[in-house]
């Protein structure tokens, strides 16, 4: 190293590495610029030519965005000089890529399970999803976690690698969705005239479709009451249409079987037969 002799020497120096920071600082900002407002857009208006799934293209999106600021500090490198400085760092940058994988093993696992999930046709932003005891629509999905937005418009986000290895049921990942709906009715009432309630009420609304037909089921025998399941498709489901088509069936079927004077209560009365004793408490002594 080459200690500088005059205060001269140490300004031009000092005026060189301030050149470079500032030439380094300029590409840099002209270049990201550029690819915001240039590339991104660029880019964008070709996903929406090709039509693709907002997963996929919500991912590309992020891709895109963390390229245009790398090759932006990349290309401000470069012109600044600072190449050489680079170039010459592999071996610290290996040894600093290796100490970063051991320490970011979760970081990796989840961004793995994060492509898995991205490339699967049947998991999308907007998707109604179920996995353990939790449910809500898929908002958004990043390297490391999905953000699932719950019935109580609250977030949760959850790790890639959990929904990548546990099972996840998807509601809207077919066209139609089946809707169960189990009722009980006294062991005294007429079944057919239950099914024919259950099934016409199904048919005189529009959201459910006609094919698949409705059906109607004993789906149990309960202590005080026989259990009829009806169970009918609606079809490009999500979580309002289910929730309204489903409210307004049971409400359906609650008046029309109050105006035919079927019980749907559990309970039921027994007859009891026998003999009732009383017995004395004998007195004390």
């Amino acid at each position: 190293m080459v200690v500088p002799q005059s205060v001269p020497e140490l300004t031009a120096k000092y005026a060189l590495l301030l050149g470079q920071v500032a030439e380094f600082v300029a590409v840099t900002l002209v270049v990201y610029v550029f690819g915001r407002l240039v590339v991104r857009p660029l880019v964008e208006s070709l996903f929406a030519r090709w039509d693709l799934a907002p997963t996929l293209e919500n991912t590309v999106v992020k891709l895109l965005r963390a390229g245009v600021l790398l090759g932006a500090v990349a290309a401000g490198a470069w012109a600044a000089g600072f190449g050489a400085f680079l170039g010459g760092s592999a071996l610290i940058f290996a040894a600093l890529t290796l100490a970063v994988g051991f320490a970011a093993q979760d970081v990796l696992s989840n961004f793995v399970a994060g492509v898995f999930i991205v490339q699967d046709p049947n998991f999308n932003i907007d998707d109604w999803i179920e996995w353990e005891d939790k449910a809500g629509f898929i908002s958004d999905i990043g390297f490391r976690v999905t953000r699932i937005q719950t019935f109580d418009n609250e977030t949760i986000t959850v790790p890639n690698t959990e929904l990548a290895t546990k099972p996840v049921t998807n509601r809207m990942s077919n066209e139609t969705l089946r809707i169960s709906y189990t009722v009980g009715i006294g062991y005294g009432d007429d079944i057919d005239a239950a099914t024919r309630i259950l099934l016409d009420a199904a048919a005189d609304h529009d959201d459910i479709l006609d094919d698949p037909e409705p059906s109607v089921r004993v789906a149990d025998l309960d202590d005080t009451a026989v259990l009829l399941q009806s169970r009918f498709w609606i079809a490009d489901p999500d979580r309002e249409d289910f929730s309204v088509t489903r409210s307004e069936y049971i409400q359906d079927v609650t008046e029309r079987f109050a105006a035919a004077d079927v019980d749907l209560s559990t309970t039921s009365q027994h007859a009891l037969s026998g003999e009732l004793t009383v017995h004395e408490r004998p007195a004390e002594p």
